[in-house]
């Protein structure tokens, strides 16, 4: 594997994750550099190697151009699940469940691997969340959140675990969209003031390197949103059966 592979990776996942189209400028070096969490001269290589390939174009005095759409072959496994999980609500545990499988160890090995530049990363992912958050941009910061996990899922450096949350992107991106959106229309208005402590207290266990701190913390995140969840479905249960019941004293006896 060249130096410069990584880096192609975390390239084409960004634009596909920002769903940049052809003919769109890329951001500038240095921004750019610091939302993968590489060096410049990384990015360089990277770059100059998606030329040769045609995929990007660099114009002098001008920027760099995105020519054509990176490649999504690791996306083509999980995209029949994304209607799926819009049909049927339930499909959302099982993206829970694989997320804990998975998470628990990246954030781990994030808080053990991570470089400045990734750290830097996680944090500004978590800044960016929750401005879109105090802003009330919903869809803006249900993807930023997703990013997040994604940002440490790249710290861990086990390039296996990278890819399978990378093919996941859209998959939990939708279902951290719907969790958000049951958890804080609840009853209860501490939900996303839970939701914050528990990203900050992961950001700041990865940036202390603390691995059983951050497995920890990721561990209570995702069992937090599973019982937000099956409380919602419960109270969406019982007010069915209290329709019902109300439907059956208005029909004509």
């Amino acid at each position: 594997m060249r130096a410069s592979d990584p880096v192609i990776e975390k390239l084409q996942a960004l634009v596909q994750q920002r769903q940049w189209q052809p003919g769109q400028r890329l951001p500038a070096e240095r921004q750019l550099a610091l939302e993968l969490g590489v060096s410049r001269t990384a990015l360089r290589e990277a770059i100059h190697r998606l030329a040769g390939q045609g995929v990007v174009q660099s114009r002098a005095g001008s920027g760099t151009y995105l020519c054509e759409q990176a490649p999504h072959w690791h996306t083509q496994a999980t995209a029949p699940l994304v209607p799926l999980m819009r049909e049927d609500p339930e499909y959302r545990y099982d993206v829970l469940e694989t997320r804990a499988a998975l998470e628990r160890s990246t954030a781990r090995h994030a808080a053990l691997r991570a470089t400045a530049q990734e750290r830097d990363r996680i944090r500004r992912c978590f800044e960016q969340m929750v401005g879109h958050q105090q802003r009330g941009e919903t869809d803006l910061s249900a993807r930023a959140d997703a990013q997040f996990h994604l940002a440490i899922a790249e710290a861990s450096h086990n390039v296996v675990m990278v890819q399978v949350m990378r093919s996941l992107f859209e998959l939990v991106t939708v279902s951290v969209a719907d969790n958000r959106r049951i958890m804080f229309n609840h009853e209860d208005p501490r939900s996303l003031e839970q939701l914050t402590r528990q990203h900050h207290d992961l950001v700041q266990a990865i940036l202390a390197g603390d691995a059983d701190r951050a497995q920890s913390v990721m561990d209570e995140h995702l069992a937090y949103v599973h019982q937000k969840l099956v409380q919602s479905d419960a109270d969406a249960a019982r007010q069915a059966r209290l329709g019902r019941l109300a439907a059956a004293h208005r029909a004509p006896g």
